[in-house]
Parts: structure tokens; sequence; C-alpha cells
């Protein structure tokens, strides 16, 4: 049995069966160990063999002689008829799943890529599996050795929030993957056992975004951009407790 961790990557890998039987093996003992994280798992293991169940019958046909490359070739001028037309979508399908796999799937039960919404997305769902995590929830306990380990991934330097005027200790972190690379994430915590996450990472898209804020059921968020790095903050209660953490944090982060 390895320390090395449990990653998003081996989670979609684990759906794919695409990890060595030992290593498949751990990430199943993880998921007993972690509901929520086994929940979100499962789901995308159901919508894989949903499509692969909807597309099997076009699939077990025999390929019709109108994909023939030779014949494809020499009539590509030409109109194609509504029955290569099927068979060409549901090849191109079959190949994207097999592909593209767990990561398409989980691009399809998420916001849309980019911007701040991704962003608050993806601070959302870290803070969904790590939050709640009472075994592993961060990485890195130590500051220094965190900062040093989230700037050198990311590649730039990047400012650990100091929340304890606000009545938050830091608990660690860790790197998260992300569909725009890594992102740097801060745990805290509070007398009460209240949790937040702070997520950061370099911005594709909406470089300079004013704050914006975001709730679930049981969770708020803000979320902003400034100088091509983004920003979220999640955590339990109302918006009106939140925002002044948020407006710490994003005062901490422009004196870097």
């Amino acid at each position: 049995m390895s320390n090395r961790p449990i990653s998003e990557d081996d989670l979609h890998a684990y759906v794919d069966h695409a990890l060595e039987p030992e290593r498949q093996a751990e990430v199943a003992a993880y998921l007993e160990n972690h509901p929520d994280v086994a929940k979100r798992v499962a789901a995308f293991s159901d919508q894989r063999c949903w499509l692969r169940s909807a597309l099997a019958p076009i699939a077990e046909e025999p390929l019709p002689p109108q994909l023939n490359l030779s014949r494809i070739i020499e009539s590509r001028r030409r109109r194609t008829s509504s029955s290569s037309f099927r068979w060409a979508i549901a090849a191109m399908l079959m190949l994207a799943i097999g592909g593209i796999s767990g990561w398409s799937i989980r691009s399809a039960t998420e916001a849309p890529a980019g911007g701040l919404a991704a962003l608050a997305q993806e601070a959302s769902d870290s803070y969904h599996v790590y939050a709640s995590d009472h075994t592993r929830p961060v990485e890195l306990r130590d500051s220094t050795e965190l900062v040093a380990w989230v700037s050198s991934r990311l590649h730039q330097p990047v400012k650990l929030p100091d929340l304890s005027k606000s009545g938050y200790r830091l608990m660690g972190g860790r790197v998260v993957p992300t569909a725009h690379g890594p992102a740097a994430m801060f745990m805290y915590d509070d007398d009460r056992g209240d949790r937040l996450v702070v997520l950061t990472r370099p911005m594709t898209s909406d470089q300079n975004a004013p704050m914006a804020p975001h709730s679930g059921s049981d969770f708020t968020g803000f979320s902003w951009a400034d100088g091509g790095m983004g920003y979220s903050v999640v955590g339990p209660g109302a918006a009106e407790q939140l925002r002044p953490l948020a407006n710490e944090i994003r005062k901490q982060a422009q004196t870097i």
C-alpha cells in the first residue's frame, strides 16, 4: 500500500479501470471511507455506462459500405446519405467515450469551462470533497513548506491568507487539479469546527473580475480575480458572514 494521496486523476482513472491493480484497490479502499467522494464517482460511472448502453445497438450493427475509406475519398464532394451521417456520428461518439472517458463525463456535469463561474465551481467541489474529510482534509500542514510547494506548482508566488484575526486557524492545504491546471487549496477552521476553503489559480479568462457571490444548499462562496489570479472562498453560513473574510483575503492577496 503506497502513501501517495488519492488525486482527481486517480478517481477518473478508477472509473475507466485504467489503474494498476494495486492502485485500483487503494482507490476502492479510499472510497469506502469517503462516502461523499464515492457518491460523486458513482455518478461518473453511471453516466459512462448509460452512454455506452445507449450507443450499443448502433455499435453492434455492421459497418455500412458508405464508410469504406476509399469510397469516402472518392465521394467526399458528394452529399452524404442520412444513413452514413448517422453512422459517422455514432462512430465519433464511441471514440469520444473511449478516448476522453471520465474527464468528458466530468465536464458534462459541471459549469462551462473558463472564467469566474468555473473557478467558483472548482472551489465548491473542493469544499464538498475535503472540508467534510476527517481523515486527510489537507496534504501539508507546515505553512512554509505549503507556500513553497503551491508556488512552485502554479509557477508564480502564492500568498497564504492569514485569517487568525477573524477567528480562523490554518489547517493546511494541498494542490488540486482543475481543467485549467493546478490550483492551490487552503483550509481553515474555527473554534466551532466550521471549515473554510480558499482556492486560487491562474485565470485563462476573466483575469480581472469583481467579487461575485455564489451559493448552494449548504454553503456560501465569493469569487474574484486580480491581475490574472483567481480567488474563491467557500464556507458554511450566510453571505454577510463570509463577505468580510473574502474582503480580507482579497486585501492580503493584493500586497504580494
